[in-house]
């Protein structure tokens, strides 16, 4: 059938691309079943948590490291203790010698009542024990000193043998890690 005159239909049969040139149809997915995809999820979460405590335990643990092995050099008085924990109690001159100045070092009369204490540990098969008194800061012109009084006492088998007091003082400087001693003498 013909269309109408003057009719803007144009009289050319309708060109259709062959098939041939047609893309493909695109293949439908997979179905994912509900299950499946409920599995996946939870794994997924599962695994996201998991990591971020792994990581958090990480952290975690090496910021507590740090501050347990960090030494506290906050305040003469406690750098003062501690040094005298590590060399006369403790005896870990590794320890101790992270509380000394690296240089004007003067505490040869601590080494020399150390290597005392030691000899009489030998000679008269005794325990020696030092403890100190109360911490008192003085402040001068190189930085601070502390003073106190070391109890030193002997025993044998549990029995005390002997023992005396001492006052020491203990100059000490400021750097950036905190405070340090650099020098121990008998008072008097």
């Amino acid at each position: 059938m013909q269309p109408p005159a003057g009719s803007q239909v144009s009289r050319l049969p309708a060109q259709r691309p062959p098939s041939d040139q047609l893309a493909p149809p695109l293949p439908e997915p997979a179905p994912v079943r509900p299950r499946q995809q409920r599995v996946r999820t939870i794994l997924t979460v599962t695994a996201a948590v998991l990591t971020a405590l792994v990581l958090g335990g990480i952290v975690g643990g090496y910021v507590l490291y740090d501050r347990a092995t960090t030494p506290d050099r906050s305040a003469p008085d406690v750098v003062v203790d501690n040094y005298l924990r590590a060399y006369l109690v403790d005896r870990d001159d590794i320890r101790a010698d992270l509380y000394i100045c690296e240089e004007q070092l003067d505490l040869t009369a601590m080494a020399a009542l150390r290597a005392e204490i030691l000899d009489r540990e030998t000679k008269f098969d005794v325990d020696v024990r030092v403890s100190w008194g109360s911490l008192k800061r003085l402040t001068n012109q190189q930085g601070e000193s502390v003073t106190t009084t070391l109890s030193i006492s002997s025993s044998s088998n549990g029995v005390p043998r002997s023992g005396r007091y001492e006052d020491w003082t203990f100059n000490l400087v400021q750097d950036s890690a905190g405070w340090r001693v650099c020098g121990g003498q008998k008072a008097g």
